[in-house]
């Protein structure tokens, strides 16, 4: 095998690197709501905000001020920020806190941004089907989005085309790095690749922490449904580990990686092999969970295959760009694979290219609270570096 041009991310690389500049005038203001407050994403990129806005400030010339919170229930918007009980206001609606109507949300946050002469950040942390359907409306309304959220960017085409044409009409950013390995940068790398005119041939990944443990994990004579029983006593699945089993997060970022190289996929075009057998996909989760072992023989036939040719089983998603195909399956890889060196549940994705004669790969982290937040967090700071030098 050539050897791999690496772009390694560890835990600990949850900054971001901003341009330093020396201002005279008053700081220019950047309004920031973001949906999904109360989960563990949202909640841990208003204190990555809280904590980095003093720093921003003096770097980009930028105040940015969180205008708005909402969860499923509730929302509160303050033209001035929200104070610190925003997350007790949430839980008990008050005077100041008010029934949820996402489409009033985005039209306060909008005026509140457009009274203080500011850029105006929607953020969806939620994994709501839902709250997708509004980001047109928002867009419309002046209105970035930035979303670790893959069910805008895997749903529908032409709705996913919609949307990207407004952003060119509008002179707005729709941004998601975060939505395919977390705060990896992912989406930028491929982006960068082909806005310089270099030709991307292949992209081939391991996108799901997840199934990254349980296959780094896997061997050969090791019974597959407890690995999948270990993986979830240690929280490294759902509660039903049929979510990460069915491949069906994996395929979201395959269709999102494919569309970012203009292919035209739609999520149920896909070749998608479930990891869960058909009779096994109606029961309850300790039900599923009792008779997985009755098809570990399946698996053990392609782990014993793949280690007498010296190779390990993986679960990939990989684009095709050149045939304009896309899949999810197992498949096995030489152990000096990059893919069969990987380890936890790190995630990887290799770029095969024109213009770099061995493939270009990023690997790290790809799951996770806090580095989930600094790739959403990473977006903002790109839409108000780019608005505020426009």
């Amino acid at each position: 095998i050539s050897p791999f041009y690496y772009i390694i991310l560890f835990n600990d690389s949850t900054h971001t690197h901003t341009h330093t500049h020396t201002h005279t005038m008053s700081s220019k203001k950047a309004c920031i709501a973001i949906v999904g407050a109360s989960g563990t994403v949202g909640g841990a990129l208003i204190k990555a905000i809280q904590a980095q806005a003093g720093a921003l400030e003096s770097t980009l010339g930028s105040q940015l001020r969180i205008v708005g919170v909402a969860n499923t229930k509730n929302m509160l918007v303050s033209s001035d920020g929200v104070d610190n009980q925003w997350r007790e206001k949430l839980m008990t609606r008050g005077p100041d806190g008010e029934e949820v109507n996402l489409r009033l949300f985005g039209q306060q946050v909008a005026t509140a941004a457009s009274a203080a002469v500011s850029c105006g950040i929607m953020v969806d942390c939620s994994a709501s089907e839902a709250v997708p359907c509004l980001y047109t409306e928002w867009m419309q309304m002046g209105l970035h989005i930035v979303t670790p959220n893959k069910k805008f960017g895997a749903g529908p085409l032409p709705r996913y085309h919609e949307l990207k044409q407004l952003a060119m009409k509008t002179k707005r950013q729709f941004m998601y790095e975060a939505t395919v390995g977390a705060g990896l940068p992912i989406i930028s790398t491929l982006r960068s690749l082909l806005e310089t005119g270099d030709r991307v041939t292949k992209i081939e990944g391991i996108l799901s922490g997840t199934l990254s443990y349980i296959f780094n994990t896997y061997k050969a004579g090791t019974p597959f449904s407890s690995v999948v029983q270990n993986a979830k006593e240690k929280g490294y699945t759902e509660p039903d580990p049929r979510e990460d089993l069915s491949g069906m997060d994996v395929a979201r970022k395959v269709v999102i990686l494919a569309r970012e190289c203009g292919l035209q996929v739609e999520l149920d075009t896909l070749v998608l092999e479930s990891l869960v057998p058909e009779p096994l996909v109606g029961l309850d989760v300790d039900e599923f969970m009792a008779k997985l072992p009755e098809y570990d023989a399946s698996m053990a036939q392609r782990a014993s295959a793949a280690e007498a040719a010296n190779q390990v089983v993986r679960y990939v998603g990989s684009v095709d760009v050149v045939a304009g195909k896309a899949a999810i399956k197992v498949a096995s890889y030489a152990r000096e694979h990059p893919f069969a060196q990987l380890g936890g549940s790190d995630n990887i994705v290799v770029f095969e290219t024109e213009r770099y004669k061995s493939p270009l790969i990023v690997r790290g982290p790809g799951a996770g609270t806090e580095v989930t937040a600094a790739g959403v967090f990473s977006d903002i700071i790109q839409i108000v570096r780019s608005h505020h030098s426009s």
